[in-house]
């Protein structure tokens, strides 16, 4: 029977299939094949289980990981003085340089048998998130050379002599490392890169060897200008077949010294205003041994491979660190802020208009830092969820801009007129930095994350492309034949499935037993049955011309990585043990996430090329159109409240931020906002009694003396808060040097004027 369907059913689809499958470039492929898929797989099949994401162990910090956040991170936030970083020093001071490199912060992944302090990825994410809260010139200066760069790629692909020279000087800081990728004709496109490596014979250290000349021009190389060791990707040409008999071998990495003759460091680029070491650099006619070459002579024309590889892990740490203490950050100072700045007599942070942004930055505070832990848990177990880390690059760092727009919006002035005094400024200006680098966001958006996704977290499709791509006709006809009668299955049952949460509202989904938290699994089994159902759908009636269906794919990918946020949103909530003061920041990123499901299915729905399948997937998975309409005012009102008083539940919504007590910016905020709250019975008694001068109410008995000087504190706290900075003219202008060359200035550029 199996040979009858394979012979006369499968083998003309099978003809059919390779006829109209889509060419896939060797880039392509290899992104693909990089890192695993995990939770993403369980949703892309639609019935996710449920078990399998509780029963995950949650990320945690060992002893040593405890401590040294505690000490060195801790240290080194005291030394960082953001405002003089960035305007005057324009770099981290040399003490700074000089303690991270002592403390070891650049070999925070790095073994310890290589002199590295041997972190789990937990916490380096940990380092980076406190860091960034502090300075994001010195949380950028530590997270690059633990992320993509020589240090993570000698790890996983160096050979032993490779690791044993360069890791410990890594680790130890003697060498500072970069990593040189985009390139003027090359950002996302990799393939279109220029930078050439030619195998050839040369004289190395006075000795002839076979190696590679080099000639490249790169840019926006975060630590570039200062580096020491440059890891490069460059396209491998051997024309005189000496290492082979292929004449381009495509893309390799290798290390590059960057004292070898041939080498040149630009100056410096200056990415938003944002002061971390970046610039550009080239080679030309740079000689290199073939032990040079990232894992040796083997590993020539597999760089692109070994990047995604290790991308696959790094996009999902350093980024979505900084990106969640971002969102952290900006709620607990916004909420501060809301609490303490009174308009038309009471605090911003009762109107409702204000309520709606702080409840949008404590609901994204909440959802991020959940995907960051339960990413970090996957993490820690060794896995490289590809897709996963481009959700997290992509959503986190678009997320982290709502929220730093909406807290800029409620300080107002306050966050708009620079010095020392402005505590989100600086974080304003690095939001562009981050949608830009690892990845634009655009790209990741349209093309990667249901891209990518479709293709490996899909149960069969990627088997089913192997098998249309094997070579041995009958090898891949009885693969492809296996592969698609599963599919066909796995997608009747979907469809049943779809059908019956969705025209049931999901009652009878599964889920766990979660308490308050039940149903809004059931809503998630839901979706991802309607969403494994439209994808199949769109594969099927678009082949391979969803690729160029961006936004189709773009919404897609939407609701893949809203599926997996929420999952995270929930681990977090059980992981904390059902905190029922934070039950309305869960309610607010369900609501909110539910309804972009919901509106990004009637789009894909309204959209669908084939009419036909389209109102046929409507009748199924949205029989009654998009419903969710986000966050009830209720449910909004409660989450803008987690962040305007002092409790547990503000402390675990922004956890483990810095908090340097240096009476500037946060810190004196944080002063104020205790003593208003503190004082908020005596403000109360004050109203009550009609009165606004507290040495009145003291004589009239309303309050003691005590109590008027607690008030009078809090007052005074609350106007060194709202107070910005103002600089002297000569202080920013080298026009000006002295104060009355102001007046004299535009009197005689007047004059200029009256005479001409």
């Amino acid at each position: 029977m199996s040979s009858f369907r394979r012979d006369f059913i499968t083998k003309p689809i099978f003809s059919w299939a390779r006829g109209v499958l889509p060419s896939m470039s060797d880039t392509e492929r290899e992104a693909l094949e990089a890192g695993d898929v995990w939770w993403d797989a369980d949703l892309f099949a639609g019935n996710p289980d449920w078990s399998k994401l509780l029963n995950q162990a949650p990320a945690t910090l060992t002893a040593e990981e405890k401590a040294f956040l505690n000490g060195p991170v801790d240290e080194l936030c005291v030394m960082l003085d953001d405002w003089k970083i960035n305007w005057e020093w324009r770099d981290l001071p040399p003490e700074v340089w000089d303690f991270i490199k002592q403390k070891k912060f650049f070999g925070m992944i790095i073994p310890k048998e290589h002199g590295g302090l041997g972190f789990s990825p937990y916490a380096h994410s940990e380092v980076v998130r406190k860091l960034s809260s502090r300075s994001l010139a010195a949380a950028v200066t530590v997270m690059v050379p633990n992320s993509l760069g020589p240090g993570e790629l000698l790890m996983r692909f160096g050979t032993k002599e490779q690791q044993a020279r360069w890791l410990p000087r890594l680790a130890d800081g003697r060498d500072i490392p970069c990593f040189g990728l985009t390139s003027p004709e090359a950002g996302s496109d990799a393939a279109s890169m220029i930078d050439s490596g030619v195998i050839c014979k040369g004289t190395f250290e006075g000795r002839e060897v076979l190696g590679l000349r080099l000639n490249w021009h790169k840019r926006y190389i975060t630590l570039g200008p200062v580096a020491t060791l440059l890891g490069l990707a460059f396209k491998a040409y051997d024309p005189d077949h000496l290492a082979g008999n292929v004449d381009e071998l495509g893309i390799t990495v290798a290390l590059i010294p960057t004292d070898l003759p041939g080498v040149s460091i630009g100056h410096r680029h200056l990415p938003a205003m944002q002061v971390f070491q970046n610039g550009p650099n080239w080679g030309k006619d740079v000689f290199i041994p073939m032990d040079y070459i990232i894992g040796g002579q083997t590993r020539l024309g597999q760089g692109w491979k070994m990047l995604m590889t290790a991308l696959a892990a790094g996009r999902g740490i350093s980024l979505p660190s900084l990106s969640a203490a971002g969102a952290a950050y900006a709620a607990r100072t916004t909420g501060a802020y809301a609490r303490i700045r009174e308009q038309f007599g009471i605090s911003i942070g009762k109107f409702e208009g204000i309520e709606e942004p702080l409840a949008r930055i404590a609901g994204i505070a909440y959802l991020l830092d959940g995907a960051r832990r339960l990413t970090c848990a996957a993490l820690n177990e060794g896995r490289h969820p590809a897709v996963i880390s481009g959700i997290m690059k992509l959503q986190a760092t678009e997320r982290m801009r709502i929220a730093i727009d909406d807290a800029m919006d409620i300080h107002g002035g306050k966050a708009v007129i620079d010095g020392p005094q402005n505590y989100l400024g600086s974080l304003y200006r690095s939001v562009p930095v981050g949608i830009t680098v690892e990845g634009a966001n655009i790209l990741t958006r349209n093309l990667i994350v249901f891209g990518q996704g479709a293709i490996r977290a899909h149960p069969y499709l990627l088997q089913e492309m192997n098998a249309l791509g094997e070579q041995d006709h009958a090898k891949g006809l009885d693969a492809f034949d296996d592969a698609f009668w599963k599919h066909v299955g796995h997608s009747v049952v979907t469809l049943f499935r779809a059908f019956g949460r969705s025209w049931t509202g999901g009652m009878f989904a599964p889920a766990p037993d979660a308490g308050e938290a039940t149903g809004f699994y059931r809503q998630l089994s839901r979706y991802s049955s309607a969403f494994a159902l439209c994808a199949d759908m769109a594969l099927l009636t678009l082949g391979g011309a969803l690729k160029r269906k961006e936004m189709l794919s773009a919404r897609f990918g939407d609701i893949l990585s809203e599926l997996y946020l929420l999952s995270a949103a929930l681990k977090r909530w059980q992981d904390e043990g059902r905190q029922a003061a934070d039950f309305a920041a869960l309610e607010w990123c369900m609501a909110s996430g539910f309804r972009t499901i919901e509106s990004r299915f009637a789009e894909i729905l309204a959209n669908l090329p084939n009419r036909f399948v389209a109102v046929i997937l409507k009748f199924v998975v949205q029989p009654f159109g998009a419903r969710v309409l986000g966050p009830s005012d209720r449910v909004v009102h409660e989450c803008a409240q987690l962040v305007l008083e002092p409790s547990a539940a503000r402390d675990r919504l922004t956890p483990d931020l810095s908090h340097v007590d240096d009476d500037r910016g946060v810190a004196r905020l944080e002063k104020a906002f205790l003593l208003v709250t503190g004082a908020e019975e005596i403000s109360k008694r004050m109203r009550a009694a009609h009165l606004h001068d507290w040495q009145e109410a003291v004589k009239r008995g309303v309050i003691t003396q005590a109590e008027g000087e607690q008030l009078k504190a809090a007052h005074e706290a609350v106007a060194g808060v709202i107070e910005v900075d103002d600089f002297a003219p000569e202080t920013l202008s080298p026009i000006y040097k002295k104060p009355a060359d102001v007046h004299s200035f535009f009197q005689e550029l007047g004059g200029q004027r009256a005479a001409s």
